[in-house]
């Protein structure tokens, strides 16, 4: 039985590009594994066609070879350059299982924790670091330089970070040559896993540093002196560059972030960059009018004219008193809202003085006359 053209094995037409090639290869390898054709007992054979037609195709000199002279390029007897290009023969185990390995690469590298064959984890990277940093509203307000103790893995100083005792360079490892991963044949598949002799690091240390026990750091709490800029608010996130744990066998170090929450105040409610100032009045104050003095948050006074008959909720601004904006941007207002008290434990005089004053202030309440009148013409309209 004559073999069928490759490229109509891949569905691609005859000069088709490598990606064009690699994406219909790897559609056919899915649709026809065995694994997934149970009941089909001609998968099997289907899917070795697709995995011989790749391996040909994917090759830019077995392509040339197989667009000049067709399946007789592989057959032998042709002299010259026309024979079995690379010493690849079709159907062979090996050159299966490395074809179908260039696609489980690609779609299962990153899964095995790798980065595609040949990757390998020399020296990792050290991990990155969160510190929750709690200042006060008026420590928001100025910034401030503070240093705080990081609890972190350090570069261990007997090694230089190798993890070899001496600073003594590591070795290749003999079980992956470098490479940091083993693969293993596994039916129609080739399984790429960390190697186990040297964790996918690629390299052994033969003779551990004593201090750190090869590991090339040490557990160490670290004094940093933070800066913290004006304007910062809870969720302000500050990112200190190579201050997070080192890296393992001299591989770089992490980061630190730094995470701002601003305590509550008993004077300031903040609201982005406004603050605002809950006052209480007397009454007599807000019925006349006058000038009361409320604290800013710069530990200064400012005056603030209250109009007469002010009622409560009522809110004045102060402009450019709130807090100041993160990195240069603009400062925020201060507002003011009044609180009228009413007087308690009142004496018999203030009593009879407050119900004389009562009987002299019908046309006084304004809110009041048109609370009630509104109220009367409910019950009448029910009554109807």
């Amino acid at each position: 039985m004559s073999k069928r053209d490759y490229y109509d094995v891949l569905g691609v037409k005859k000069g088709a590009a490598a990606d064009e090639i690699k994406k219909a290869y790897r559609s056919k390898a899915k649709e026809l594994h065995p694994d997934r054709n149970a009941d089909n007992p001609e998968s099997e054979g289907q899917f070795k066609e697709v995995n011989e037609a790749y391996e040909v195709l994917k090759d830019a000199e077995k392509k040339a070879a197989y667009d000049r002279f067709g399946h007789a390029a592989f057959e032998g007897g042709m002299g010259g350059g026309g024979g079995r290009p690379g010493g690849f023969h079709p159907g062979q185990q090996g050159d299966f299982a490395s074809a179908f390995s260039d696609v489980f690469d690609d779609l299962f590298g990153d899964f095995m924790g790798g980065g595609g064959r040949g990757g390998r984890q020399r020296a990792a990277r050290g991990a990155d670091l969160r510190y929750n940093l709690r200042v006060t509203l008026e420590e928001a307000f100025n910034g401030l330089q503070k240093t705080i103790n990081v609890p972190t893995s350090v570069q261990c100083g007997s090694c230089s970070g190798s993890g070899a005792e001496g600073g003594a360079e590591p070795t290749t490892c003999p079980t992956c040559s470098g490479m940091g991963k083993v693969r293993a044949q596994q039916g129609f598949f080739t399984v790429e896993r960390a190697c186990p002799t040297c964790s996918g690091l690629g390299q052994i240390i033969k003779n551990p540093c004593t201090t750190c026990g090869g590991n090339g750091r040490l557990q160490k709490e670290r004094a940093l002196s933070v800066n913290i800029p004006a304007g910062v608010e809870t969720g302000t996130r500050i990112r200190l560059a190579g201050e997070g744990e080192a890296g393992l066998r001299g591989g770089p170090p992490g980061d630190l972030y730094i995470f701002i929450e601003v305590s509550a105040h008993d004077i300031f409610q903040r609201e982005g960059n406004n603050l605002f100032c809950r006052v209480p009045v007397s009454m007599t104050a807000a019925a006349l009018g006058g000038d009361i003095e409320v604290p800013t948050i710069d530990g200064g006074r400012s005056r603030v004219k209250i109009p007469s008959g002010s009622q409560s909720g009522r809110q004045m601004r102060l402009r450019s008193k709130g807090m100041p904006g993160l990195r240069g941007g603009s400062a925020g207002d201060m507002f003011i809202e009044l609180a009228v008290e009413t007087p308690v434990n009142l004496t018999s005089r203030q009593k009879e003085l407050l119900r004389e004053f009562e009987n002299l202030s019908e046309e006084n309440n304004p809110e009041s006359s048109t609370f009630f009148k509104s109220v009367k013409n409910f019950w009448d309209s029910m009554k109807g």
